[in-house]
């Protein structure tokens, strides 16, 4: 039986008054935003977008020379006589055996314009002879290659259309944020204009793709054929060109941001090719380490590991072992987003560098020039000996010069380095010749044994490497 509450009973007056004030603070307080909500279907952006996006198809020939199957056996009477069965299989099945072939390759394709250029990655059409692309409806027209830039993996084609073509626009990369929805359309494995969806999972990555690494990751569905194709906002927008995957890995996918394609595409459009400012130095990135041996707070910069002569660098005087910290008022706070500033700035421009230099900030004022073509191009004693850190280096001579390739006269050559030592855990190995040590030259393996000695227990010994052309810092740090 349910117990009835009587009407008559009247609440305390603190209960009305709790009720009055509740009543009060929600009149006073600001409308709450609507909890965003994901999308109930993709299919909007499917069906407006798609049209936009093509089917690219390359033909490469891939040039050799004929062979006589005799060439198979080599020179000489068979093993098997002269009435070799296999070698008379060969030539009556097969002859002469051309060596060229045909290698076909697919991707997908933006168009950019109505008036038919479409924006995809370079390696798809990269040393094509013959490039098709296919649109949604099933026409197929041959395209020209307006230019390209491997540098950024862009390429930017041309077909002639004799109406009008849809076409998407680039949005606002830097918009976007790490969560947000995405989708992407293309051509993988064939199939073509397949629609996956998923979120930004990532921004600014750096894959080891090339110089200007940047890239979106997403964990919308891409695979091989989605190379070139979009990836979009949910207002249709393209954020990103699909690029590159982890083949090992499982719903991890990356995209060239549409901010850095904005800045290459009129370039390729109108010369074909992309002009970069060029600075004149190779950089690495601050280590915690390397940031201890600087005397630095914290890791911050792009560490200066060698300093190209007649540069616009060596010119206004930076040198080996200076920190940017900041290029044209931008502030460095990882290495790679030195050479992404860098070569967006035109040829010519005058720009300004805050460097640490022991210890101290310096300002330079320099004119970057035009970035050309980059090529980024026994002796030993029976049981050498090795030091504290691990390695045993030598003098450098003619015989070891030969055999390590080198170039270098001057310097203590690596000839081994200990397992599980320091040297070994830094990353040095056999062949890297040591410049200096803590700033101070290395002419000889004496010079080396002698300034790393003066090094006490737990100190980091700096080292300047110079390995295959390149130059490198490695911090090293003194065993207790």
């Amino acid at each position: 039986m349910c117990q009835k509450i009587s009407s008559k009973v009247k609440p305390p007056v603190g209960a009305l008054f709790l009720l009055l004030l509740a009543f009060l603070i929600d009149l006073a307080l600001p409308p709450s935003a609507p909890a965003a909500l994901a999308p109930e279907t993709f299919a909007e952006i499917a069906q407006k977008d798609s049209p936009a996006v093509v089917n690219i198809s390359t033909e490469k020939v891939i040039k050799g020379r004929r062979q006589h199957t005799r060439e198979f056996f080599g020179p000489g009477p068979s093993p098997f006589g002269p009435h070799d069965p296999f070698r008379d299989f060969f030539e009556k099945f097969f002859g002469d055996m051309p060596r060229d072939f045909k290698q076909r390759s697919l991707g997908s394709g933006i168009i950019i314009d109505p008036k038919g250029l479409i924006v995809t990655n370079n390696h798809v059409i990269e040393g094509a002879d013959k490039i098709k692309v296919k649109l949604a409806g099933g026409k197929e027209y041959n395209a020209s290659v307006k230019g390209r830039d491997p540098k950024t993996d862009l390429a930017l084609l041309e077909i002639k259309a004799p109406e009008p073509l849809p076409y998407l626009s680039l949005g606002n990369s830097d918009a976007v944020r790490v969560g947000d929805w995405v989708v992407a359309v293309g051509n993988p494995f064939g199939l073509g204009h397949t629609v996956t969806q998923g979120i930004i999972s990532a921004k600014g990555r750096v894959i080891g793709a090339g110089p200007y690494d940047n890239f979106i990751q997403t964990d919308a569905a891409i695979n091989p054929g989605n190379s070139g194709g979009p990836l979009l906002n949910l207002k249709g927008e393209v954020i990103g060109i699909n690029t590159a995957i982890v083949a090992t890995g499982q719903g991890i996918g990356f995209a060239i941001p549409s901010n850095l394609a904005k800045d290459i595409i009129p370039q390729l459009q109108e010369k074909g090719k992309v002009t970069r400012g060029m600075l004149g130095v190779q950089v690495q990135t601050v280590t915690p380490e390397l940031a201890k041996s600087f005397k630095l707070a914290e890791p911050k910069g792009a560490l200066v590991a060698e300093v190209n002569p007649g540069t616009p660098a060596d010119k206004a005087g930076i040198q080996r072992g200076d920190i940017i910290v900041e290029f044209n008022g931008q502030p460095i706070k990882e290495m790679n987003e030195l050479p992404r500033l860098v070569a967006n700035t035109p040829p010519g421009s005058k720009v300004t560098l805050k460097i640490i230099r022991d210890g101290k900030e310096k300002s330079f004022s320099l004119t970057l020039t035009e970035l050309k073509d980059e090529r980024l191009g026994k002796e030993m004693t029976e049981s050498p000996e090795e030091n504290k850190i691990g390695l045993a280096v030598e003098d450098i001579t003619p015989n070891l010069a030969r055999r390590f390739g080198l170039r270098a006269t001057k310097g203590a050559l690596v000839v081994q380095v200990a397992p599980g030592s320091a040297a070994a855990e830094a990353g040095l190995r056999p062949g890297d010749v040591v410049m200096d040590i803590n700033g101070r030259t290395v002419k000889n393996a004496a010079d080396f044994q002698r300034l790393l000695g003066a090094l006490k227990k737990g100190a980091v010994a700096r080292l300047l490497v110079k390995r295959q052309g390149h130059s490198l810092y490695f911090p090293v740090e003194i065993p207790e």
